[in-house]
């Protein structure tokens, strides 16, 4: 494959931290207190908060707005409750998105007394402002990917969020893809990159190499301009991988 060029390296241990008695979470992008210019969002992506929750701890129901809310859980059960009506559990395999529009109220809890929550919580910027709230939660696990999934990627990524929905993508409001790659220690996942998009690819879990760069989980690449096969090999045993595909601002 050519040289990957004009690429982001974004480390873990580097990304702004929250930390209190019932939650500890890692933000890659500038969030709430946390401000970081040169992270500050990529393309339409605006947060990747990377929580873990203790048992019976959870956020109490808050307001959002203008903003399309993806949520993947990595292990445990998510609580959600909000004021369209929705009340449901979110479990690993499964994607929650929520249309926070025009505005809506919200909670989120740790659904167990006894076992952690660990969770992505994913805010992507909408093509349009005031939309009607809405929600949606689909299972990715058990789905066969979509044809259109496959077009620029292998059949190790599955399609979870796209601006239509089909099979097991729920729709978000905006010419953005998400992408889920769950690999064991010597699979391999790719990706044809197109120098008209820009892309985030995010380690959850686990461990992947990628032309002699090693990325731990919480590591993350911004890709842009480039045109190029992405070739990934996973390191360690439950690799996940989530890989952005956005337009070009």
């Amino acid at each position: 494959m050519s040289t990957l060029s004009k690429l982001t390296v974004r480390r873990s241990q580097e990304r702004g931290r929250t930390h209190i008695d019932w939650l500890d979470s890692y933000h890659t992008f500038s969030f709430g207190d946390y401000f970081d210019p040169r992270f500050h969002h990529f393309s339409d992506l605006r947060v990747i908060n990377d929580d873990l929750i203790q048992p019976g701890g959870g956020f109490p129901t808050h307001g959002h707005r203008d903003m399309e809310i993806l949520t993947v859980v990595l292990n445990g059960e998510l609580r959600h409750e909000d004021s369209l009506g929705n009340g449901s559990i979110i479990r690993p395999g499964e994607i929650q998105r929520m249309t926070a529009g025009s505005g809506v109220m919200h909670s989120e809890f740790n659904a167990s007394s006894t076992e952690s929550l660990h969770l992505l919580q994913i805010w992507i910027h909408p093509q349009e402002k005031g939309l009607p709230p809405g929600y949606e939660q689909k299972s990715f696990e058990t789905a066969t990917p979509a044809p259109y999934a496959l077009n620029h990627a292998s059949l190790a990524f599955q399609c979870i969020a796209s601006p239509t929905g089909e099979g097991a993508a729920v729709r978000i409001h905006q010419d953005a893809y998400l992408y889920r790659a769950a690999l064991n220690a010597g699979q391999r996942a790719t990706f044809d990159l197109s120098s008209n998009r820009h892309y985030w690819l995010h380690v959850a879990t686990g461990q992947v190499e990628m032309e002699e760069r090693v990325l731990q989980a919480g590591d993350a690449l911004g890709l842009a301009d480039t045109e190029a096969l992405l070739e990934l090999t996973a390191q360690a045993p439950q690799t996940q991988l989530l890989l952005f595909d956005l337009r070009r601002p």
